[in-house]
């Protein structure tokens, strides 16, 4: 084992080395930076537009003579039901009727800023370990501060009812005082003694509604603190409402980016070359111009694009148009990934994580160890990225589905020489994303291909190049070591995860806007904790160490749905499964054994098995489980799986949940439900690889997708809670992989230590 000494290795530790002097210096400068920024004088207001008759009361909330109430949702809607959920809040707070509840997208603002976000991946830019908390605390109330000041409005990490629930309460709260108000001045009464319930303002016999008062109410002046809502005899929060997006959803009438149409509206189609530092070298023109339906030909220096009246004819233009693209160095290959994350585990790697002496603890000792490994990982939602442009005299209209509004916006100013006022950016909703929306080449690409033209024009990926260009999960490959105490349990263990340094390409390409092949190669060789996140568990282990191994594999890599802990929790949850086979022992006790300091995580373990007929783990049972902790949530999965004449066939997955306060039950069940759906397809399939620097995948048929026949049987039950909410959009993604692994074991007695879900030896 190499690259820690304090582990078991010999080389020496890459930890960033902090000296007192250091320490010293770096704190009285964060502090410094500190006292600036909070001198520096802000003031932020609602920047709102309200529709003749209507009333802005705050940055969440406006309510028109009529009687509507919309509610501004700064976070993107990509299925997860965000634009139900915080609208639920608000309208519970408010006291409304939920039938008057609209929706508005939020504009970019500091008011919308994903600070929980921002805090949460401060791991991103230091390793946690080695940096003092004061220093720790300092940075992170500077990064917060900057998500504020620059509208960071991220919608990931599971987080939007986790970050907006208190600031959309407190926005409620204070509209419903207002209203409270202004029905007082006409009762002359005190406001304190009124009440709100169905969209109405109560005192005693007398009722107003709400539009009745809107527009005296918005004119006055809230208290200085929220005064919240009573407890209502039928609250709307905790109630299986209507999701406010599925009606239109249904029928056809919701707009995506790729729905949207404009006068004089042409279609582009676009070719991009293999990953990497790649540049367009040529294009057969007197082919190309000779297409039918051929009304533009945009040339960038990385792409081509050829605009038509309709996408077929633009598509069809381009193998006329037959690109010819060069790339410096050697072209990305499944090979050359597999050698460079295989170079990078046995390499110096950073520890990340650290309990106890795992060095003293397995000296002398037998130590077991197992190696796994994942694939990279696709996005594969059903929309492919689109996004449509529109020149607006001197700027620019856009819309595209975003999860960073801002960053968008930006990247779309940098990219066309525009102010960034100058760009006015309509956030869609995405028909599913999985952290695919992080990414604005589109965006980018269809701002510079309608200026060039001058008239709207709406461009869409193909299949094939959504798939070749989009930046997937990382690869990467897990050894795990572990010694065993006298009844078996585990005593030591050492985690070293060989993976790309994702998160700072990520930062780099979007906050400042690095093309993705240049992004990579900047954060080559850099520590990265949440490249390793999930790997500290919450099992009770005297003595753990968990390191990153910076892998360069050449190949961008992005965020998606569970990022790290989609693999993270298949390497522990089969390494577990593997030493309570080794030690005799049940795979439920084993695990109940370690999780004294995790009850709640213990308590849906128990649960699941209870609820899924758990048989022991017996060889011949085909049964497996898996249970993980992420984002203030936990979750135990049981699996049923065997090998069928048609393949693995996975019968039966029994999850339970503790997510703490549910807003909406039946959205929390559509969360988990897709979640495992979403793991499984990743366990099995959702992967491709590399030649020549392309994927080699082009078609979603060709990605090993699971079928609707092969679907399981779900079973999802939640443990009733008053805590915080915790993230609901991640969580069931992590335990499907390991638990179908675990129970392919107890069916077959072979171990699979790869995903996709394979026999084949490592």
């Amino acid at each position: 084992m190499a690259g820690i000494r304090d582990t078991v290795g010999k080389r020496k530790s890459r930890l960033p080395q902090v000296s007192r002097r250091q320490m010293l210096v770096g704190a009285t400068a964060a502090g410094g930076l500190a006292i600036a920024w909070g001198l520096w004088p802000r003031d932020y207001q609602p920047n709102l537009t309200a529709a003749p008759g209507e009333h802005v009361f705050n940055a969440f909330l406006k309510i028109g003579d009529d009687g509507h109430i919309s509610a501004i949702v700064p976070q993107c809607e990509m299925g997860q039901g965000v634009t139900t959920l915080l609208p639920q809040i608000m309208a519970d707070e408010l006291g409304a009727d939920w039938r008057t509840i609209a929706v508005e997208s939020a504009p970019i603002s500091p008011l919308y800023a994903n600070t929980l976000l921002v805090d949460e991946d401060s791991a991103v830019f230091t390793p946690r370990a080695g940096v003092p908390d004061f220093v720790a605390d300092v940075r992170s109330w500077v990064r917060r501060e900057w998500a504020v000041r620059n509208a960071v409005m991220l919608t990931a990490n599971s987080s939007s009812v986790r970050m907006f629930e208190e600031p959309c309460r407190a926005a409620a709260a204070q509209a419903r005082a207002l209203l409270m108000m202004a029905a007082a001045d006409r009762w002359d009464a005190d406001w304190q003694d009124c009440d709100t319930q169905d969209g109405f303002v109560l005192h005693g016999q007398k009722r107003l509604r709400f539009a009745e008062v809107a527009a005296a109410a918005a004119m006055l002046e809230p208290p200085a603190q929220p005064v919240y809502r009573a407890s209502a005899a039928d609250p709307l929060y905790g109630k299986e409402l209507t999701r406010l997006d599925l009606p239109a959803k249904v029928d056809g009438s919701a707009n995506y980016a790729a729905d949207i149409r404009l006068p004089d509206m042409v279609f582009a189609a676009i070719r991009q070359g293999p990953l990497g530092a790649t540049r367009l070298k040529t294009i057969d023109r007197k082919a190309g111009f000779a297409a039918p339906g051929l009304l533009h030909v945009v040339t960038h220096d990385r792409w081509v694009a050829a605009v038509a009246r309709n996408w077929w004819a633009a598509n069809r233009a381009l193998d006329r148009f037959a690109p010819v693209f060069e790339t410096q160095g050697a072209p990305i290959s499944t090979d050359r990934i597999d050698k460079a994350l295989k170079a990078a585990l046995k390499a110096d790697g950073y520890r990340i994580h650290g309990k106890g002496d795992v060095a003293e603890a397995m000296e002398g000792r037998t130590r077991i160890a197992a190696e796994y490994s994942v694939a990279p990982a696709l996005h594969a939602p059903i929309e492919t990225r689109s996004a449509t442009a529109a020149p607006d005299g001197s700027g620019l209209r856009l819309w595209v589905a975003t999860q960073a509004p801002t960053q968008c916006r930006d990247a779309v100013a940098r990219a066309t020489g525009l102010p960034a006022a100058d760009v006015t950016l309509f956030p869609m909703m995405a028909g599913g994303s999985f952290d695919a929306c992080l990414d604005h080449s589109v965006a980018v690409q269809a701002a510079i291909i309608a200026l060039e033209i001058q008239r709207p024009v709406q461009l869409a990926w193909s299949r094939a190049e959504e798939i070749m260009r989009l930046p997937p999960r990382a690869p990467a490959r897990a050894r795990l070591t572990a010694t065993l105490n006298a009844a078996g349990g585990i005593d030591a263990l050492v985690t070293r995860i060989a993976v790309p340094s994702t998160n700072h390409e990520v930062r780099a390409r979007l906050f400042d806007n690095l093309p993705a092949d240049v992004a990579q190669r900047a954060a080559v060789g850099r520590a990265d904790a949440a490249a390793v996140e999930g790997a500290a568990t919450r099992y009770a282990i005297p003595h753990h160490a968990v390191d990153h191994c910076p892998a360069d594999i050449g190949l961008p890599t992005g965020r998606w749905r569970g990022n790290a802990d989609s693999y993270t929790a298949f390497f522990t949850e089969c390494f577990v499964d593997e030493l309570a086979a080794r030690a005799g022992s049940d795979p439920l006790s084993y695990r109940m054994a370690m999780l004294g300091d995790a009850p709640l995580l213990a308590r849906c373990l128990l649960t699941a098995t209870s609820l899924g007929g758990w048989e022991g783990g017996l060889p011949g049972s085909a049964q497996g489980l898996a249970c993980h902790s992420m984002r203030g949530s936990h979750i135990a999965l049981m699996a049923t799986a065997r090998q069928s004449d048609r393949g693995l066939q996975v019968e039966q997955l029994v999850a339970v949940v503790d997510a703490g306060r549910l807003v909406n039950p039946a959205i929390a069940r559509q969360q988990i439900e897709g979640g495992l759906i979403f793991g499984l397809a990743a366990a099995v399939g959702t992967t491709t690889d590399y030649a020549d620097g392309l994927a080699t995948a082009r078609k979603l048929g060709q990605l090993g997708l699971p079928r609707l026949s092969q679907t399981p049987e779900i079973l999802v039950e939640f443990v009733d809670s008053d805590r915080e909410p915790g993230g609901l959009g991640e969580i069931a993604v992590p335990v499907v992989a390991p638990a179908i692994a675990n129970a392919m074991f107890a069916a077959t007695g072979r171990r699979i230590r790869r995903i996709p879900l394979s026999a084949q030896p490592l």
